[in-house]
């Protein structure tokens, strides 16, 4: 999600500036190296917490304008009540961002745009073909599948030891190895596959390399489709084939799968990650796991609001020019919701909405974002923490870092917050060394 966000916004805006500048020489904005600071500061953390600005903005105006820019207002909301107003709002707000976008006609892959930038009837239709995947009901039947994927990681982890980096020893290779059952991706297939993840959510290279990496995901995904429609296979890409043939083309299944593959991936991979760190600050978090099975289920929602790793939402768009919440918006105006921001919100989760807290009273928080466009995996994504937690919480009872937090490296500018590495001790101290011994 975060690089179809990305791509698409430098897509949407680029077109825009190019539109109006081609006979002056032209700009590509997707070789920009930055944006202006006021509209990257949603994306700006102060290591898992969001810079201060942002609060500070949300407390004197939740809904506010961060830029105008290329002819474009920008605002951004990071008030709770007013993110989940404008969240669940598709008559004043689209999604829909094809129109300003164009394709190329020989590359047709460059139409997969997933659920998250459609609008009804089109978002709609697709998404009944998803949701009955996604039911606790159907969910279910993949529990001893997760199981077993958290314990081989553990598994290769504990092999590895006694230290080891979480991030690409376990926190991308568990929802990897996990979509990839979901989707019904061939063993063969797989190498390929992983490869295309890291180079997706690479930012460093700029808008040219976020744009070749998320066109040959796509052309994977569409060629996997295209395999598939002559063979189903047994994942949710063979099923929905099965089940509703050529009602659905290529270009949407390949769509959707898209949209599964960066929701399901990138996300629970930070978590994960981002999870860990925030457990391991206080070692009573883990053993609350172990003593009390049902704990596990609380800290996940609170990790979830705490870190929001998806900061910001699919971009809105104005349908046409009306007031929002005593601002005037234009048509073709965009919205952008601060989901990080608004799961700080101290109206909602109280004065101390800026900490972590365990057993803090479950609260709507807006992780998954809201309305339509709510994430459909977010039961699969909490099934995978919850295991993955309390597995890590029984194997390695002392897990620690081993590296001080301060030394830790974040992404930078990224719509799905995460960390570069980190590096664990899986053993206390005296048992690693009797171990290497």
């Amino acid at each position: 999600m975060e690089v179809m966000v990305a791509t698409y916004l430098k897509k949407w805006v680029g077109s825009r500036l190019l539109n109006r500048t081609t006979r002056r020489g032209g700009l590509d904005l997707s070789k920009m190296k930055m944006f202006p600071r006021q509209v990257s500061m949603p994306l700006r953390r102060s290591g898992l917490d969001p810079v201060p600005e942002l609060g500070q903005i949300r407390e004197a105006a939740p809904v506010h304008k961060l830029a105008h820019l290329f002819g474009l207002n920008v605002f951004m909301v990071s008030g709770h009540a007013e993110a989940k107003a404008v969240l669940a709002d598709s008559t004043n707000f689209s999604n829909d961002i094809r129109p300003l976008v164009g394709s190329d006609p020989n590359k047709p892959s460059e139409g997969i745009g997933g659920l998250g930038f459609t609008d009804p009837p089109d978002h709609t239709r697709l998404r009944k073909l998803l949701t009955p995947e996604f039911t606790k009901r159907r969910l279910a039947r993949l529990e001893p599948a997760i199981e077993k994927i958290v314990a081989d990681q553990l598994d290769l982890m504990e092999a590895k030891g006694p230290v080891v980096d979480l991030v690409a020893d376990f926190a991308f290779n568990v929802p990897f190895l996990l979509i990839a059952d979901l989707l019904g991706v061939e063993e063969s297939d797989r190498d390929r596959f992983r490869a295309l993840g890291p180079a997706r959510f690479d930012l460093s290279g700029g808008g040219i390399g976020v744009f070749g990496s998320a066109s040959e995901s796509r052309d994977f995904l569409f060629e996997i489709v295209g395999k598939q429609r002559k063979h189903p296979g047994d994942g949710l890409i063979g099923s929905i084939i099965r089940e509703h043939g050529d009602t659905i083309d290529d270009i949407e299944l390949g769509g959707l799968a898209d949209g599964v593959f960066l929701g399901g991936y990138e996300t629970s991979a930070s978590m994960l990650a981002l999870g860990t760190l925030v457990l391991l600050r206080d070692p009573a978090n883990f053993a609350l796991i172990r003593e009390d099975p049902t704990a596990v289920d609380g800290m996940v929602e609170e990790l979830l609001r705490y870190l929001t790793v998806v900061q910001v939402a699919f971009p809105r768009f104005a349908r046409h020019d009306q007031e929002l919440f005593g601002h005037q918006v234009k048509k073709g105006d965009l919205v952008a919701v601060s989901l990080s921001g608004a799961d700080r919100d101290k109206t909602v989760f109280g004065p101390d909405a800026e900490e972590f807290w365990p057993r803090r009273a479950p609260a709507a928080h807006l992780a998954f974002g809201h309305g339509m466009h709510r994430c459909v995996g977010a039961e699969l994504a909490r099934m995978e923490l919850r295991a993955a937690f309390t597995a890590l919480a029984h194997r390695f009872p002392d897990l620690s870092l081993a590296v001080p937090e301060q030394q830790l490296r974040f992404r930078d500018f990224s719509i799905v917050y995460g960390v570069e590495s980190l590096p664990v001790q899986l053993h206390a101290a005296a048992k690693s060394q009797q171990a290497v011994g």
